[in-house]
């Protein structure tokens, strides 16, 4: 066995996370900004409402001139409670404020860079049912708050300094409606596909989740060219993710079988992510478009240092795929901003995440499953192949995820049942699999991910660790 490292016991490939993925514990933030159910804590208006106040304090302290910030929000009914909340917090405080309305969370991050804002807030639980809500931040330059600042926006929200500040007459910011947002995002977007192209000649099905994506994603692809079937574009506040988009796609699975389309594109509630479903109704998800866009741009010479960048929970036939032709895999934690954060240190352009997660840093900071559909589509349009024909570059292994809820969280080397599960499941597999083991940075869940060559062993090394962590944490 390798040596082991803190936080996790490796066995061959096999990794085994001990942890809570994400920086020291706070009160507020996880490991994407700061999510719940709507209208109960943390995700109150009051607290929401300081929130806001602690984030222009935080920036008015850090350069004490007139500050603008950017928010967007997806279509859940209580975006328009915490948008409220939010832009009252920040202009209190005398920063002024930017309101683009409904928009997908990388439209955020990139009009946050287009208008020169100092931040971005997305106001969005992304995947999550329309009950829940969340806040994530962005720096002026598009990428994710980092850790450091929201620790210092909690000690600020947290602490007496800001009851004492509020500035009167016109010390008090501004809120501004941008009423061209949608046409700004629509051609940042179209830029993704090369100049020389069109999607002329395909149909496509897009799923847009009933969410933030629902005017802009069928625009983009039918002005590309494309013969555009869209659905899941009637957003009533409470039917966002609900039996559609990137976390359900049967219904978009038969449309793209019904009406004999060559693609179909599903996207989650805040359209971050992208699940396809080929020519075939078979679902291809972020690792084949990881493998698909790497390869590709490694024959163009695109890939620096011959590297994508996934987090331990990206298939182990990604990791195979990608050696046999000369790229390498650097792993990180569950978190899109993990995978960003390695991007930028080694200055790697493409990484992503199993879920449909796909940063392309040669044109966005973040994951966005416009980007990542168009680029999958220049793939398909350049090579005249079928996307049924383009996955085929990746075989996924058999893998199992459970996903049980625990009532607390410890070290689970400390748990004799837990780490002796793990450790034969390790032994059996060696260098033929994985074992990841690591808790939710969002809910309180520990997930249990097995995989192997061979369906039964990783149902039943599985099974086993979950049943341990159950009897001694369920």
């Amino acid at each position: 066995m390798n040596a082991r490292k803190p936080g996790a016991v490796t066995a061959g490939d096999a990794t085994c996370r001990r942890n809570s993925e994400g920086a020291a514990k706070r009160r507020l933030f996880g490991t994407d900004g700061i999510r719940g159910v709507a209208n109960e804590e943390p995700m109150t208006p009051e607290t929401v409402l300081r929130l806001g106040r602690a984030v222009g304090l935080h920036f008015q302290t850090a350069s004490p001139r007139r500050h603008k910030i950017v928010i967007g929000k997806d279509t859940r009914l209580s975006g328009y409670m915490f948008e409220t909340a939010l832009a009252a917090g920040l202009t209190s405080m005398g920063v002024d404020v930017l309101l683009v309305g409904p928009m997908p969370t990388p439209g955020i991050a990139f009009l946050t860079r287009s208008l020169r804002a100092d931040a971005g807030i997305a106001i969005s639980a992304s995947h999550n049912p329309y009950h829940d809500n969340g806040i994530k931040f962005f720096g002026p330059d598009g990428f994710k708050l980092a850790d450091g600042a929201e620790a210092d926006i909690e000690a600020v929200m947290f602490g007496s300094d800001i009851d004492q500040l509020r500035p009167t007459g016109d010390g008090i910011g501004k809120a501004y409606r941008i009423e061209d947002a949608d046409g700004r995002y629509n051609v940042f977007l179209k830029a993704v596909l090369p100049r020389e192209l069109t999607l002329e000649g395909l149909r496509v099905v897009v799923d847009c989740a009933n969410g933030a994506a629902h005017r802009i994603a069928p625009i983009v692809l039918a002005e590309l060219g494309a013969e555009v079937i869209a659905i899941g574009v009637a957003p009533d506040g409470v039917n966002i993710n609900e039996g559609c988009g990137a976390t359900d796609t049967a219904k978009l699975r038969a449309r793209v079988t019904a009406e004999k389309a060559h693609v179909g594109i599903a996207l989650d509630g805040d359209a971050d992510r992208c699940i396809l479903v080929d020519d075939r109704g078979e679902e291809v998800d972020g690792d084949h478009a990881l493998a698909i866009l790497a390869i590709a741009m490694q024959q163009r010479g695109e890939l620096p240092c011959a590297t994508v960048v996934a987090t331990v929970m990206s298939n182990f036939g990604l990791e195979v795929a990608l050696r046999k032709r000369g790229i390498a895999l650097e792993r990180t934690p569950v978190g899109d901003r993990y995978v960003v954060e390695r991007m930028v240190e080694g200055g790697f352009v493409l990484g992503g995440e199993k879920s449909g997660h796909v940063v392309c840093l040669g044109h966005s900071t973040t994951g966005d499953g416009m980007i990542t559909a168009l680029s999958v589509l220049t793939c398909m349009k350049l090579s005249g192949s079928p996307l049924s024909d383009l996955k085929t570059v990746l075989r996924s292994y058999p893998q199992r995820l459970i996903s049980l809820r625990v009532r607390e969280r410890r070290e689970l080397e400390t748990i004799p049942a837990v780490a002796g599960a793990i450790a034969q499941a390790e032994a059996v597999l060696g260098d033929r699999g994985r074992v990841v083991v690591r808790f939710s940075g969002t809910e309180p869940l520990a997930r249990v991910m097995v995989e192997g060559e061979e369906d039964p062993t990783v149902e039943h090394h599985a099974r086993r660790i979950a049943a341990a962590i159950e009897a001694a944490l369920g």
